[in-house]
């Protein structure tokens, strides 16, 4: 097993709280080097910890206190696209080995998912517990809960690869097209309420979605960011981020202050204001290849992972 390196970095400003939390003061609080792999995707678990998915297939679920994995796990026979916990405790990942896996509250694998004959990009879980998936295989699959397992229910095709995926009301999902487009659909009726032509996302894989309000879905892409009202379905603001190339994540603080991470190898703060993004910080050089994760973590601490083959917590 490789060793792992930690340094830890005093900071001047020791207050934590999301509220207060301001890139423009901050250095790494500690820098986790126990990769060979790009960091793809993080979340964070109920009761604390916070797990990473990696382009060799590896999940790991790290201690909060110590930064060190409490368990890796060889979960996928390739790159691991996107993880989720669901309300129920699993952890569910998908790959571009074509599959979406369920592991135990134990992280044993109790269920393979085998619908889709290409990359699987997204895995969510909806409000009614159904889950549904988005691929390179120009489908989208939903799956509903009989007997513990998850079985496909029904698939709607789109043009060509698509995701990210989020799901914006009770009854609505939103998806993304590669064509520069972007699919309301109604859960309900399904079928497509609206389209809106030429949105930029930055990757199928990456956290590209956000719902910043409940009315407000952000959607970072190339050089730019675009905030689209879900009640209206409308644009209402295009902001040009230059420099970025891929905006790949991004990440709520609290109700007025979000962060985004880019290709660039830069994390820029946000304040939400009347609906539109305030620019606050641009942290150049917060890794040193580009990042494709951020996640918030229950002590108030931020988490980013990218190409460099390191988390940084900040």
């Amino acid at each position: 097993m490789d060793k792992i390196e930690i340094r830890e970095i005093l900071e001047k400003n020791n207050d934590n709280t999301n509220d207060n939390f301001n890139i423009k003061d901050k250095e790494p609080k500690y820098i986790i080097k126990y990769y060979k792999a790009s960091i793809w995707c993080s979340t964070v678990l109920k009761d604390g910890r916070f797990v990473t998915g990696s382009n060799d297939g590896l999940i790991k679920i790290y201690n909060i206190k110590t930064f060190i994995p409490d368990l890796i796990i060889k979960a996928h026979n390739s790159s691991i696209t996107s993880i989720i916990q669901l309300n129920s405790g699993e952890l569910v990942s998908c790959s571009y080995d074509n599959t979406i896996k369920l592991l135990s509250s134990k992280y044993k694998v109790i269920q393979i998912l085998k619908y889709h004959t290409n990359w699987v990009y997204k895995i969510i879980e909806l409000k009614n517990e159904q889950l549904v998936s988005c691929s390179l295989d120009k489908s989208i699959i939903f799956y509903k809960k009989i007997n513990n397992k998850y079985i496909r229910n029904y698939h709607i095709s789109t043009n060509g690869r698509n995701g990210p995926i989020i799901q914006t009301k009770d009854n609505e999902i939103c998806y993304y097209e590669y064509d520069a487009t972007i699919c309301f659909y109604n859960l309900i009726k399904k079928y497509i309420i609206k389209k809106i032509n030429n949105i930029s996302v930055a990757h199928c894989i990456n956290d590209s979605l956000l719902m910043i309000s409940k009315d407000l879905l952000l959607i970072t892409g190339y050089d730019e960011i675009s905030i689209i009202n879900v009640n209206s379905r409308n644009i209402i603001r295009k902001i040009e981020v230059f420099g970025s190339n891929n905006i790949n994540a991004s990440c709520m603080l609290n109700k007025n202050k979000i962060l985004t991470a880019d290709d660039n190898k830069r994390i820029i703060q946000w304040e939400i204001k009347n609906d539109d993004l305030k620019l606050i910080y641009i942290k150049g050089n917060a890794h040193d290849y580009a990042i494709y994760t951020l996640s918030k973590l229950g002590n108030g601490l931020i988490l980013s992972g990218g190409d460099d083959e390191s988390i940084k917590i900040w």
